[in-house]
């Protein structure tokens, strides 16, 4: 089974009743009544497209495209601390 890329995009609204048409254009994962956004999972390979067609909206302030793919998360030459090492070894 093969993974699809997905990356997430926060979607700046003025009303909550514009959730539905946000919602065809990808996964909507989360949205803010207080904050007015939402959270919207694309495709990695849409997500200039999937923007366009968002900030388009009229109802739609911004877009901003989640920036987590571009973080590196696989650290080199981290040493744990021994104090932790020895507390993990007693199992407390």
């Amino acid at each position: 089974m093969i993974r699809t890329k997905r990356q997430g995009l926060i979607v700046y609204f003025q009303h909550m009743k514009n959730i539905r048409q946000i919602k065809k254009h990808g996964h909507l994962i989360h949205a803010s009544k207080k904050m007015k956004y939402a959270l919207l999972y694309v495709n990695q390979e849409d997500v200039e497209y999937k923007m366009e067609k968002l900030e388009r909206l009229p109802f739609v302030s911004r877009v901003v495209p989640s920036y987590k793919p571009e973080v590196r998360t696989e650290y080199e030459g981290a040493k744990p601390d021994k104090a932790k090492q020895y507390d993990y070894k007693m199992g407390i």
